[in-house]
């Protein structure tokens, strides 16, 4: 009994080395009982149910797990109709609503952020986060007019000033929300101002350059737009269906509920429908010419002759698989061979987007995004393997499809002083004299 008393005396003491870390704490504006209680973020809001009123009463006589199955697909129809309604619209409208989809993603998640942090009052955090996203995206889509519009823009004084000096503007712009950020710095919030400017940071890179991408895949030609798209969605639902009916063996403890069964069902069906859609879309012109903008009527254009990669040509099938079908050759597009290689990396790639996007999601204990599409949660839940895929078909254009651009060499040759390009004329034509491309004049003689 006085050895517990003797200690109860003692502890209210702390040692030297334990006062001596308190006051550095301190001194920098932040004591260690203010730093534990940051240790942690404060549980988001719980999550409501979103579903229509009108679904509620027609699916009330219905389990939990079909109500849910009639509410996503009732929902993933009206989504698929929304997607035919503006590809018909044109490319114009696409860009329009990937720049909203960007919009709403980066909103989604700095919010999921501002929610979980929101008692402690961070100065200008989301004034910052929405002015960097504006200084990122002047950037990116200052690039994009500058090469896709320079007709345009060397036409008009103003563009073109914009154009000649666009990355410096940039850097401008950048380094004055830079600056804001320094001087909002507050005691007692120094880590967890740091760690916010870091999550807008990341969800930059995540959402806008990614969806920048989309938009290049766009301009080479909308088969490059959709049909990725339509193979990520096509897997969703399809893996979804075969886990939903045969689903047993969890596939990842991030997603309990996807299982092998949908994910190799949803691979095959994939592949298929790529198949099947590559070819149907290959035969129209409207699909398959890259997306240019015509200066004469000031609009988007998409008439061109189709390349070599959308005209049928036969290939020998291999004397394996003769034996099983009895076919000895097929007629496809080309087209069709590069689609297996888009089918199958949203199969078995792309759905690592939304396993990454659901252990973000585990981490601040949030079953979704947001509450946008009942049933489906928010835009960033049905997005999350599209930025992925959109990053993928860009990267694989530049390896494997587009060569050097005339139209950009062009751009740049036209920028050149009179005799830089009086000298790369020369050099050009003295190439092609020697290629017997071109023959030798007297003059030149």
């Amino acid at each position: 009994m006085t050895e517990l008393r003797q200690r109860a005396v003692r502890e209210p003491d702390s040692p030297p080395e334990d006062k001596e870390s308190e006051l550095e704490a301190k001194v920098d504006g932040e004591t260690a009982s203010d730093s534990e209680s940051r240790a942690e973020p404060a549980p988001p809001p719980t999550s409501v149910d979103d579903t229509p009123e009108v679904l509620n009463r027609a699916l009330s006589n219905l389990s939990s797990r079909w109500k849910n199955w009639w509410v996503r697909g009732i929902l993933s129809l009206a989504m698929i109709a929304f997607f035919f309604i503006i590809i018909y619209l044109g490319p114009m409208v696409l860009m329009m609503i990937v720049m909203c989809v960007q919009i709403k993603c980066f909103h989604e998640i700095i919010t999921i952020g501002y929610n979980v942090y929101h008692s402690y009052d961070l100065p200008w955090f989301r004034t910052l986060s929405w002015y960097f996203l504006l200084c990122v995206n002047y950037f990116f889509y200052g690039e994009t007019v500058t090469d896709y519009f320079f007709t345009l823009v060397q036409r008009e004084e103003p563009l073109r000033i914009l154009s000649k000096y666009h990355r410096f503007i940039s850097f401008t712009l950048y380094l004055t929300g830079f600056c804001m950020f320094v001087l909002s710095l507050v005691k007692k919030h120094y880590r967890l101002q740091f760690y916010m400017f870091g999550w807008t940071h990341v969800t930059l890179l995540i959402v806008v350059t990614q969806s920048h991408l989309v938009i290049h895949n766009l301009f080479e030609g909308m088969i490059w737009f959709i049909v990725p798209i339509s193979c990520v969605i096509c897997n969703d639902i399809m893996a979804y269906m075969f886990g939903f009916f045969f689903g047993r063996t969890p596939l990842i403890k991030l997603s309990p509920k996807k299982t092998w069964e949908g994910f190799i069902g949803g691979f095959f069906a994939t592949v298929v429908f790529g198949l099947l859609l590559s070819y149907v879309m290959s035969g129209y012109r409207c699909f398959v010419c890259p997306v240019e903008y015509n200066n004469d009527t000031n609009s988007f254009t998409v008439d061109c002759e189709p390349s070599d990669l959308f005209r049928l040509q036969e290939y020998n099938i291999p004397g394996v698989i003769q034996s099983v079908i009895g076919w000895k050759t097929v007629r496809m597009y080309p087209f069709q061979i590069h689609s297996i290689a888009l089918s199958t990396f949203a199969s078995l790639i792309g759905p690592f987007g939304g396993f990454f996007a659901s252990g973000f999601k585990r981490a601040f204990k949030i079953k979704d995004f947001a509450n946008t599409i009942p049933g489906h949660g928010g835009i960033m839940d049905r997005f999350d393997c599209q930025y992925l895929m959109a990053t993928f078909v860009n990267v694989y254009i530049a390896s494997f499809i587009r060569g050097p651009n005339p139209s950009k060499l062009i751009q740049q040759f036209l920028t050149l002083r009179p005799d830089q390009q009086l000298h790369i004329f020369n050099t050009l034509k003295s190439h092609l004299t020697d290629k017997g491309i071109l023959t030798a004049t007297t003059e030149d003689e």
